[in-house]
């Protein structure tokens, strides 16, 4: 039997294909628009995750605020942990013994959101950095509230306290603002 010969195969020049060149431009998606008008460089990029546009302007300040946020945390946490009776005596202008263990589960429980703050530090994430300003904003928001009513029951608010309420409210202020400009979408230049 003799091998049956198979013809030979016709090359085929996408290039000069009109027709086959932008389907295949279509397919990788190079120069196409999306809703936004923004221009896709290629799908390879979008899946190799360098796609611009999924990268987030930071509003001016953010990564200082995120840093002093930690700071504080982290300051506040380590002392309720080893000072927990002086942290106590300054918000409160009395001496109870018996609270040094609420006072360190405090720390504990501050210790852990301010691990969190840390990391969110050095995220590039929208999403992660807005997780942590809402923790943060709804945490000095509960903390504010928590605090002030006791003090205000007694009529009688320490220096100490009024303090550490202002400063609750100038975190809770502070953070849902860089939360609402995390969330906004960028303008179209």
């Amino acid at each position: 039997m003799a091998a049956k010969q198979q013809p030979p195969l016709m090359k085929k020049h996408s290039q000069t294909d009109l027709v086959s060149r932008l389907k295949s431009r279509k397919i990788l998606g190079v120069g196409g628009e999306d809703d936004e008008g923004e221009i896709h460089r290629s799908k390879i990029s979008q899946v190799l995750g360098n796609e611009m546009k999924f990268t987030m302007r930071k509003p001016l300040g953010l990564r200082l605020w995120q840093l002093v946020s930690a700071v504080m945390f982290s300051a506040v946490a380590v002392l309720a942990l080893i000072f927990p009776e002086h942290l106590y005596d300054a918000v409160f202008d009395e001496d109870r013994s018996s609270s040094k263990m609420s006072v360190r589960l405090y720390g504990g429980a501050l210790l852990s959101i301010s691990l969190i703050l840390w990391n969110a530090l050095y995220s590039m994430e929208r999403i992660i950095i807005r997780w942590m300003l809402l923790t943060e904003t709804c945490y000095c928001a509960v903390q504010l509230l928590v605090m002030s009513i006791p003090l205000f029951e007694r009529q009688a608010l320490s220096h100490g306290a009024t303090l550490l309420l202002s400063g609750h409210l100038l975190f809770t202020l502070i953070s849902a603002y860089y939360y609402y400009q995390v969330g906004r979408k960028p303008k179209k230049v």
